[in-house]
């Protein structure tokens, strides 16, 4: 089945909800297993938990977030849907439920798949009129109506009114809705202006900051990949994805080639693995291409293997692969 990339906006995912999240220090296990990308054993304290305290929101929306990075789409819903039941006037969990919407929908048949998109978008609808400074949940709602056809209940002219919106809210936010929205449209000239933009206002949220990195990534764009990484550093040292698209950036440029190993082995040995982040299988692929600039055959080989023995798909390392077995 042909995916439908409207159903289920990338922006904004585990990560900024997680921290925003305050559940009781006996979650603290739960928790740290997250982070550490064990969703089993944070599946297995928090179902514990929940049957101790069924009430706590908290721990349905922790359980959602694991389920959808284990992609168990029926119990990421169904713990979405459980955080709702306890406070219907959370807008972060309407946020959640609307992905883990949008997440069943991706592997459902049309006709499921379309009633469930229409669940997803509602979803976010609410998180919006709840909390209208949720920008997260304003980014998913602008990038489904962007992407989304009308008969899901999606529509550019939605998304504009959208992102004006946003814009009078906060600049930065805004310039990233519409550079998300027309790269939707393959608009990419405009995305790249919009993307810019962004990243000039200096805006908080590191999740924003990123999926420009990942735009940057797809698009080959060195410049623009450290820019991402300077700032994303700035903002949130800890986080290691500022390794991940400096080195790519050093790697386009074919510069400070012995850093950018450094970097993306440091990304690889501490990157959690979540959907928000490059996968393990993408920063195998880039050590390949430095290899391969290198004429390091063999240990271009040795990546590009390494990451088609995480993610058969992936074409780039497909095509590698393909390149190192014919020199």
């Amino acid at each position: 089945m042909k995916t439908r990339s409207w159903v289920l906006p990338g922006v904004f995912l585990a990560s900024a909800m997680l921290a925003a999240a305050h559940p009781g220090d006996n979650l603290e296990s739960a928790r740290n297993a997250y982070q550490a990308s064990d969703y089993e054993k944070a599946v297995s304290v928090l179902t514990k938990e929940a049957a101790t305290d069924p009430n706590n929101g908290e721990i349905h929306l922790l359980l959602a977030m694991s389920y959808y990075e284990m992609q168990r789409h029926d119990e990421a819903v169904n713990s979405a849907e459980r955080a709702v039941a306890t406070d219907p006037g959370n807008s972060r969990y309407h946020e959640w439920l609307g992905r883990a919407y949008g997440a069943k929908a991706e592997h459902a048949n049309w006709f499921s798949a379309l009633s469930l998109a229409r669940k997803t978008r509602k979803e976010f609808e609410t998180a919006v009129l709840l909390d209208g400074m949720n920008f997260s949940a304003r980014q998913a709602l602008v990038e489904y109506d962007c992407s989304a056809p009308g008969i899901a209940g999606g529509g550019e002219d939605k998304a504009e009114r959208e992102i004006r919106e946003i814009a009078a809210l906060d600049a930065g936010e805004g310039h990233y809705a519409l550079g998300n929205c027309r790269r939707q449209k393959k608009d990419f000239a405009t995305a790249d202006a919009e993307f810019d933009k962004a990243l000039e206002s200096r805006p908080k949220s590191i999740e924003l900051i990123y999926d420009i990195g990942d735009y940057a990534l797809r698009r080959n764009q060195a410049e623009r990949l450290m820019a991402v990484a300077n700032l994303g550093e700035a903002t949130k040292p800890e986080d290691p994805r500022g390794k991940f698209y400096r080195a790519a950036a050093l790697i386009l440029k074919g510069e400070h080639l012995e850093e950018a190993e450094r970097l993306l082995s440091e990304y690889l040995r501490t990157a959690p693995v979540r959907t928000a982040y490059p996968r393990p299988a993408t920063a195998h692929v880039w050590l390949g291409r430095l290899f391969e600039n290198q004429s390091k055959q063999e240990a271009a080989g040795r990546e590009y293997e390494a990451a088609l023995k995480m993610d058969p798909k992936n074409k780039q390392a497909q095509d590698g692969w393909k390149r190192i077995s014919r020199d």
